[in-house]
């Protein structure tokens, strides 16, 4: 099952999703800002993404800008401070069954169809 981790507000979202609705019908929709994030998801995106926690993280949002910038954190502590500020996650995020992707492009999607 494919899922998407989206935010309605984010352009490159919408337009990751709409990608993503003409290409499979059957997905889940998962709004991380409105439901929340845990940290088995991010563990789960980290491991099928085989991405550096540092790369999905959104680093012009105002939290990152003034509570985060030029610190370091090991990726347990990443994990923690994206849960608890989801807005922090680069988007959209598309999971399959083994691969996770950051879908910018959308065009990128087709790599876990």
């Amino acid at each position: 099952m494919i899922k998407i981790y989206h935010n309605p507000r984010c352009k490159k979202s919408r337009e990751g999703l709409a990608y993503l609705t003409k290409k499979c019908k059957d997905f889940i929709l998962t709004d991380y800002i409105k439901e929340g994030l845990s940290e088995d998801d991010m563990k789960e995106i980290l491991l099928k993404s085989n991405l550096p926690v540092e790369s999905l993280v959104r680093s012009q949002e105002d939290v990152f800008k003034k509570e985060l910038k030029g610190k370091k954190f090991n990726e347990d502590e990443w994990i923690q401070i994206i849960t608890e500020n989801p807005k922090l996650l680069q988007r959209p995020i598309v999971v399959s069954k083994t691969k996770a992707i950051l879908a910018q492009p959308p065009e990128k999607i087709d790599l876990v169809l």
